[in-house]
């Protein structure tokens, strides 16, 4: 009974020409092509504050991977900042795997950031954000992120504060 309800009141074109709208329309759908060889498309992520702090005071672990070939970088660091993230950029993925032709990241404030823009301008990457609220769109970094919590987990010491250096 209430498909056949909602069914007439779908139907009735003086209800639909004179109730206006109260929600937004969605957006068109913008999907991100599928990478056409490995180093094309990277998903980069921060991951943390993780407790408790390490012995070297480190807070956070930064993560990057290659979505096609699933290739990860991964690196313990004191904050989330945009300085953070460029400095991991350029030392330990750049200058030594070479640079890549799109990243996607969050929308978290250390990645959108003019110092990341003017980065990621320079070396003309393509910088792609996931959907706001919608933390699938980054899922592989994100799945990355839930394995790697279990296996640092396992190997650190009774105080945990060892997690840097076992990543």
């Amino acid at each position: 009974m209430m498909t056949d309800i909602r069914n007439h009141l779908n139907s009735c074109l003086p209800c639909a020409q004179n109730n206006h709208r109260r929600q937004k329309l969605p957006g068109a759908l913008k999907p991100i092509k599928p990478p056409e060889g490995i180093w094309k498309l990277l998903s980069m992520d921060f991951h943390g504050p993780i407790a408790p702090t390490s012995k070297q005071g480190n807070r956070y672990i930064i993560s990057l991977t290659d979505i096609l070939s699933k290739f990860v970088i991964a690196k313990a660091v004191r904050d989330c900042s945009a300085s953070t993230a460029t400095k991991f950029l350029i030392n330990d993925v750049i200058l030594k795997y070479g640079t890549p032709t799109c990243i996607l990241t969050d929308n978290g404030t250390h990645f959108t950031a003019q110092l990341m823009n003017n980065l990621f301008q320079h070396l003309g990457v393509t910088h792609l954000y996931s959907t706001v609220y919608h933390p699938q769109t980054n899922g592989q970094i994100e799945r990355f992120n839930a394995t790697m919590d279990g296996k640092i987990a396992a190997l650190c010491n009774e105080r945990r504060t060892n997690w840097d250096e076992v990543l």
